[in-house]
Formats: structure tokens, sequence, C-alpha cells
């Protein structure tokens, strides 16, 4: 069974394209449903969940 890859804050920031205080910001508030994962103190996302949030804020994709 494969682990799913866990980025910190910043990685993740820089994947969805914005900075890291932005998403912590979201994170804290609640401003975008983004799931993540607490280690400890530490938080991680899943790459996979990156994706299904980055597909869910997609506006007028066409269907294949």
């Amino acid at each position: 069974m494969t682990r799913p890859e866990l980025l910190d804050n910043a990685p993740a920031a820089e994947y969805v394209g914005v900075k890291p205080h932005t998403l912590e910001i979201w994170r804290c508030t609640g401003r975008y449903k983004i799931p993540f994962v607490k280690v400890g103190r530490l938080v991680k996302y899943r790459r996979a969940d990156l994706d299904a949030w980055l597909a869910s804020r997609t506006v007028n994709a066409e269907v294949a």
C-alpha cells in the first residue's frame, strides 16, 4: 500500500499558486475547506486533496 504524498504548508501553497500565509489564513478562518492532516503540531496537505480542491474550484470546464 502506498502512502499519499504529504506536503508542508509552503510546498502546498506553491502547488495551488498562493503564498504560504494565504493558505494559513484560509485554514484558520475556514474560508476554503481544503482538507489537511495534523501530525502533532505540524500541518500537512495530501496532494490528492489539493488536486480535488482545485478541480472543485474549476469554473466553466468543458466535459470531454
